[in-house]
């Protein structure tokens, strides 16, 4: 079976390119968008619509296999790639990508193959963007699936040495600014993990010691025990706190910050806790070495929090490096950031390995055909929570990433 034809559409995410360094320099909202002007190279605004880049491969026999290029919502930031806009893109791909797939026999070459030949291609001898490998990948995947009459996690599966499970995947949901509104949805519609709550400002949000977080918490612990229809419904309590914590308490005052999470920890109960990004330090050395401290610190004493990795973990060489160094309990692996969908496999079957928490992440910046990917290639690795995505609305992102597990799942039970 060949791809016998190649095309691109420019599209839109489900959110927005944001430039995080100008709102962190203190750029003000303004209803859904943003006083001040960008910082960060290629941004014309410090908010701006989020793009995508459809890719489809039509095959022999006329079916059409597509996948989403994306890019993380604080594109530019944090060691990532640059502003992914459509129209300096799809140049790219129709010249330098459409020439070597177009004839391609997708039912002789496995996808493990044609993926990581994607990876390693250069242009000038620069690698692809991360979001071209991203979306490209996810084409190629579906190709092969709709060549071999399978689905994209028996192909992953098949391909990896995976063993597939008819059972979904814990499902992570995001509040954005609507950090209360959006817990009544998560907890009616009983998401495993909530609300990431986007933490992300010391004055508004976190507090100046720390108050507001923790009054936060404790409605968050508050309002599950009032809404829940089941005591058996315990969800995950999971907080992005972009490095907030260590601006109030120091990047390296990992006793203060240790006894600050211990008093979240307590307006949990009995609820787990997760607390994602604690510090930025604006350097991958320093932020690893950093995460390590603190999560020693925490274990050492008995502190019952997850500490998340994020910021300056975006590869799959950084994600093996930070579990290496126990640089967390958990590392979200934000999966546009890894290029190709086979590095995603990758790093959650290391996490696995090293006994640290996998998370399979993204952006709520992303498309709905990267979503459902993505949640193929969770069911076939098997990461402890895998995100709800596009968007900060809740309902739209949970649908297609849960619809589309419960497809899997009865499919798969099916086929057993």
């Amino acid at each position: 079976m060949k791809i016998t034809n190649a095309v691109c559409a420019a599209g839109r995410t489900g959110f927005f390119f944001d430039d995080q360094r100008a709102i962190k320099q203190g750029a003000k909202a303004d209803g859904a968008s943003y006083d001040g002007s960008p910082v960060t190279p290629g941004f014309q605004a410090v908010r701006q619509a989020g793009e995508s880049i459809s890719v489809m491969f039509v095959l022999e026999d006329g079916q059409i296999a597509f996948g989403d290029c994306a890019a993380v919502q604080y594109s530019g930031a944090g060691g990532r790639d640059p502003l992914f806009l459509a129209e300096d893109f799809i140049p790219v791909i129709e010249k330098h990508l459409f020439p070597r797939l177009v004839g391609r026999d997708i039912e002789i070459e496995s996808f493990r193959t044609l993926a990581e030949e994607l990876e390693h291609c250069t242009i000038d001898g620069a690698r692809l963007h991360t979001a071209i490998r991203y979306g490209v990948s996810q084409a190629l995947l579906d190709a092969v699936a709709k060549a071999k009459h399978r689905l994209m996690c028996e192909v992953i599966a098949e391909e990896y040495g995976l063993t597939l499970k008819a059972e979904g995947v814990p499902i992570f949901t995001q509040s954005g600014d609507t950090r209360y509104d959006n817990v009544d949805k998560m907890i009616i519609k009983e998401a495993a993990v909530l609300p990431h709550g986007l933490i992300n400002n010391v004055k508004t949000k976190l507090g100046e010691r720390g108050e507001l977080l923790r009054e936060y918490v404790s409605w968050l612990r508050a309002r599950i025990l009032r809404l829940r229809l089941r005591d058996s419904y315990a969800p995950v309590l999971h907080l992005d706190v972009y490095g907030t914590i260590g601006q109030v308490f120091g990047n390296t005052n990992y006793n203060a910050m240790a006894d600050y999470l211990a008093t979240l920890s307590d307006a949990a109960m009995p609820f787990k806790l997760r607390i994602e990004g604690p510090m930025d330090t604006e350097d991958r050395e320093k932020q690893m070495a950093a995460l390590a401290a603190l999560t020693e610190t925490v274990d050492r004493r008995k502190i019952p929090v997850e500490i998340v990795a994020d910021e300056w973990c975006n590869t799959l060489e950084d994600i093996r490096y930070f579990a290496d160094n126990r640089a967390g309990h958990m590392v979200q692996i934000k999966t546009p950031d890894l290029g190709g969908i086979g590095n995603i496999v990758e790093a959650v079957r290391y996490c696995k390995e090293k006994g640290i928490g996998a998370y399979q992440g993204g952006t709520c910046n992303e498309t709905d055909r990267s979503a459902q990917v993505c949640v193929h290639l969770a069911m076939a690795s098997r990461p402890d929570q895998i995100l709800a995505k596009p968007g900060m609305g809740v309902d739209e992102g949970f649908m297609i990433v849960y619809n589309e597990m419960q497809r899997v799942i009865r499919l798969l039970k099916i086929r057993q």
